[in-house]
Formats: structure tokens, sequence, C-alpha cells
């Protein structure tokens, strides 16, 4: 059973991330991507930002996100 298939667990997680780990605060099976609005499963989140408590799809949503933050795009 994959991540998305129905019956698996509730649908969007609730996170609290520390810097090299994330606390979940509601049980789910994937977050929200906060540049791509794509779903990720949690068990391939690699990337988010401790400060903003946002969640990246991939490294280039990550970049995108970090150059808006810091007024370069």
């Amino acid at each position: 059973m994959d991540v998305f298939t129905p019956g698996s667990l509730p649908g969007e997680a609730e996170l609290r991330y520390l810097d090299a780990d994330f606390e979940v605060v509601k049980l789910g099976r994937f977050v929200i991507c906060s540049v791509t609005q794509r779903k990720i499963a949690l068990e391939d989140l690699r990337y988010w930002n401790v400060d903003t408590q946002e969640a990246y799809f991939d490294a280039e949503a990550a970049l995108k996100r970090w150059k808006q933050l810091n007024g370069l795009a």
C-alpha cells in the first residue's frame, strides 16, 4: 500500500520542523510543499525550513523559497 492509498492513515500530517528532524503533531501520511503545493509523503520529506516551519518538495523548491525569503528572487 502506498502513502496515497485510501484506507491508509488519514490525510495531511501536522509537523513541527526541527534542525535535523521533525516531530509529528498530528498523524497523517503527507504534508504539502509550500512552494509547489504538491503532496510530500512523510518518508520522502527531506527539505524544510525551521524558521518558517515550511516543507519543500525538493531542493529546487527549497532554493526558490530561500531566494524569496532573502530578497533574491
